[in-house]
């Protein structure tokens, strides 16, 4: 099965993870999909492919070379629940022409918007209808392994290691790795396949935090309330507002840091702000942090106990756990040059199951997938992009059966 076909299949199950649920997976349907995906594995020949309690698949390719280190690939399952991932209706715009695409009457990716289609011209794009995420993150990620899968079934005379595969829930509400075990993945390194530009290996990421912040104000009559109203609305607004404007994620970039606000609900007794923090230096994370601690401290002067901080670190930057460990990274590059395209790393504005599987004990990067403009309705990926990370894949796998173990 091509790489677009298995793509067209897995957007159309609806993964959307839940963020306020306590289950593991946060939604029973996404072990739709895994239910699916153990069900493939076991037509091309994975023998031992199945899935947990909690959601997770696993399975594994045995190698055909002995005494060569044991490499996996990692992708999830699960889409954003920023938007709905339910009814998704995609299709392939082939040879694109460079112009606007008009996903449906009122929803239209412009070229002046996105000016960087102008690099797709002459490629296959998969979009959506408008309506829906297209859940290329990271289904697209899926895919290519499967097809990696699929290529060393029906090739066995290509020498390669032993390689396992895993598929995780819950990555997008920062839970994937929660139940990812390690030991009987029992790799001696990985890659998630989790990114954008297919020529990208990734080893830095943010630093991540969650704040919730709880305004308490008190309500009166507004015809008798002077001097007696706090009001919740207006206080947190006043909160909001002593944070640096700069640091909001619409004026950021490369490493820039920010503080973003992601909901916001209430009335005139009580407001509850939703944040989140990004820094990849963690001087300036803690910095910013505090950023938060010093506005809350000085409106309680004046309205004493009036706001509460929950903060929680979510994860860390995998700069740190892989420093000595690089030779990973380059084996990606050397797979990325030796399939024609010119290697680059960018530090993840994000995060993946690779920060904290690497803190875990599983040294592992984030390679790309072909997907672009993730988390919204103007999700796309590049079939000829996705073809090449499938490559890279098997690169990779292929050049680690020359390496000794240890």
């Amino acid at each position: 099965m091509k790489v677009e076909e298995r793509l067209l299949k897995y957007v159309k199950i609806d993964t959307q993870s839940d963020p306020k649920s306590d289950t593991i997976p946060s939604t029973l349907r996404q072990k739709d999909l895994a239910r699916v995906l153990v069900e493939e594995m076991e037509e091309i020949g994975i023998e031992d492919a199945y899935m947990d309690d909690y959601g997770y698949v696993y399975g594994t390719i045995p190698g055909n070379v002995e005494g060569v280190e044991t490499v996996g690939f990692i992708a999830h399952m699960d889409t954003s629940p920023e938007i709905t991932g339910a009814n998704v209706k995609p299709r392939i715009i082939e040879n694109y022409d460079g112009k606007d695409i008009y996903l449906n009457e009122e929803v239209v990716a412009k070229v002046s918007v996105y000016p960087f289609l102008e690099d797709y011209i002459g490629k296959s794009l998969m979009v959506t209808d408008g309506n829906t995420l297209l859940g290329a993150d990271d289904k697209a990620g899926i895919a290519e392994i499967m097809t990696m899968a699929e290529y060393f079934h029906t090739h066995p005379e290509v020498e390669h290691g032993t390689i396992r595969i895993g598929f995780t829930p819950d990555e997008e509400v920062g839970r994937g790795a929660d139940k990812f075990n390690v030991e009987a993945f029992n790799a001696d390194f990985a890659y998630t396949v989790d990114g954008s530009e297919p020529n990208c290996v990734a080893y830095e990421n943010f630093n991540a935090a969650a704040v919730t912040v709880t305004v308490k104000g008190i309500s009166f009559h507004p015809g008798d309330s002077k001097n007696k109203m706090v009001n919740a609305i207006n206080l947190a607004m006043k909160f909001h507002g002593l944070l640096p404007e700069h640091m909001r994620p619409e004026y950021t970039e490369g490493y820039d840091g920010f503080n973003h606000l992601m909901k916001i609900n209430g009335a005139i007794e009580m407001v509850e702000l939703e944040y989140i923090i990004r820094n990849h230096d963690e001087e300036l994370f803690e910095k910013q942090k505090k950023m938060f601690e010093n506005a809350a401290d000085y409106l309680n002067k004046e309205h004493k106990d009036a706001i509460t901080l929950e903060m929680k670190d979510s994860y860390r930057n995998m700069k740190e756990g892989l420093k000595d460990k690089m030779f990973i990274v380059d084996l990606a590059k050397e797979a990325i040059s030796e399939v024609g395209l010119t290697p680059e790393s960018e530090a993840i504005r994000g995060g993946t199951d690779g920060v904290a599987l690497t803190y875990m004990g599983l040294p592992c990067p984030n390679l790309g997938t072909g997907g672009f403009n993730f988390h919204g309705r103007y999700e796309m990926c590049c079939i000829e992009d996705m073809r090449h990370c499938v490559d890279i894949l098997i690169k990779i796998a292929e050049k680690v059966a020359k390496r000794k173990a240890g």
